[in-house]
């Protein structure tokens, strides 16, 4: 013999409403996983450019004039 219960409707609630919170969470969970891929990405990039700038500054002979603005 079963003792179960049937469900309530309050129940069904219940449960979809915690399936669909584990869902988002989920996606919220890869979503900040993504971000924070590109952001590190994004940084590398920034300081790939930052050393490709300052070789240039190099190259043109101005180094040394905007080293000495930014110290003024």
């Amino acid at each position: 013999m079963d003792d179960r219960q049937p469900e309530t409707r309050s129940d069904t609630l219940q449960n979809v409403a915690e399936n669909l919170f584990q869902e988002i969470q989920e996606h919220f969970q890869a979503l900040t996983a993504t971000l924070t891929l590109r952001m590190e990405e994004m940084g590398h990039h920034i300081e790939d450019l930052q050393k490709n700038v300052s070789d240039l500054m190099v190259q043109a002979g101005i180094e040394a004039s905007v080293k000495e603005q930014m110290t003024d």
